[in-house]
């Protein structure tokens, strides 16, 4: 069997959500920091992404995680998530996968229980302590980047909906929340498909309407995600809709930071709480807010998001010269009518 362009990933998930991490293979990716190294994948050259994530190798239910060399001093691994739409700054149900890969199959190696592991993202530098067992990653609680309000109740014209209100915060990208019953609906596995198909709707309102700047990184500047919420105070529960259209099956870290900066503005919230974050499937991120800070002008925090992952699969995947497929391709069935970005 000859094939090209051989790479290697761990499958991978976190409370349920699937991040595939390429362990080798990867070519060197250009960029003096990691987000140009983010901005290749997205401007430049996407042939990698295509050839792990888009059909018949990959699919739109995942994220393939890309390990590089870091930018910064002290980190131990850069990376990034990739998804149908491009790659991304940072995610916490993946940092939770890279993290679990890097120690369970010995890229990095572990310092005893409590194992901190240094991560170069475009978002920053990230530290995930694991709960080290001698075999096993049980839990990783992740330092998030720091997190703020950008907008409470701003108003957005949705059609078929009218007028609705979101709040925006940044919690590693930016978020547009929006409560699930204030809409007539309630996150549950039943309403999966009706929630993609509203969230879609939403996404694209906030993306022409809504006005985001992020103070210290230029390249964020668009509302990536919208996520329906529910609950108050401690327990609480979120859904992020994901292009091409799908919900995360994780409480979504990100999307759990942002949220925590938003009942803090709000007073749902105090800054010692112990919050339990929850998804459409129920699984379980514990959120806490380390500390307070300041981020441009705006009043921030540092919030930790800590989770659960598993190694579930090793792949290999090849391309054969005389594949007709080397690049992938995608179908609007799966993966929209939309053009990935």
């Amino acid at each position: 069997m000859k094939l090209d362009r051989e790479i290697e990933l761990l499958g991978v998930h976190a409370e349920g959500e699937i991040g595939r991490v390429i362990v080798s293979g990867a070519p060197d990716i250009p960029g003096a920091t990691m987000v140009d190294k983010m901005n290749h994948i997205n401007n430049v050259d996407d042939s990698l992404m295509r050839v792990c994530l888009y059909e018949p190798r990959g699919a739109s239910q995942m994220t393939i995680n890309l390990l590089t060399p870091p930018c910064r001093e002290g980190a131990d691994m850069g990376f990034f998530p990739m998804q149908a739409d491009g790659a991304h700054a940072m995610s916490g149900s993946n940092t939770i996968c890279v993290t679990t890969a890097l120690l369970e199959a010995g890229i990095v190696q572990p310092t005893g229980p409590k194992t901190v592991v240094k991560l170069d993202t475009p978002a920053g530098l990230i530290e995930a302590t694991a709960d080290w067992t001698g075999d096993k990653v049980e839990r990783v609680t992740i330092d998030m980047p720091v997190s703020f309000v950008e907008h409470l109740d701003h108003p957005l014209e949705v059609p078929g909906l009218g007028t609705i209100h979101v709040d925006v915060a940044f919690g590693g990208c930016y978020f547009a929340l929006v409560r699930a019953e204030d809409l007539g609906y309630k996150i549950a596995p039943e309403e999966a498909r009706d929630l993609v198909e509203l969230g879609a709707r939403i996404n694209a309102a906030a993306q022409e309407q809504i006005e985001v700047q992020h103070p210290e990184v230029e390249s964020f500047n668009r509302v990536e995600y919208p996520m329906f919420v529910a609950g108050h105070g401690k327990e609480i529960r979120n859904a992020t809709i994901i292009f091409p259209g799908r919900i995360d099956r994780s409480p979504c870290g990100t999307g759990t930071a942002a949220r925590l900066a938003v009942m803090l503005e709000r007073g749902e919230i105090s800054a010692e709480d112990v919050v339990s974050s929850r998804s459409i499937i129920d699984g379980e991120f514990i959120a806490t807010i380390k500390s307070m800070t300041t981020c441009g002008d705006r009043t921030a925090i540092c919030p930790t998001v800590s989770g659960r992952g598993w190694i579930y699969g090793r792949h290999f995947l090849g391309v054969h010269p005389t594949d007709p497929f080397p690049l992938g391709y995608t179908l609007s069935d799966c993966w929209g009518a939309e053009k990935p970005r």
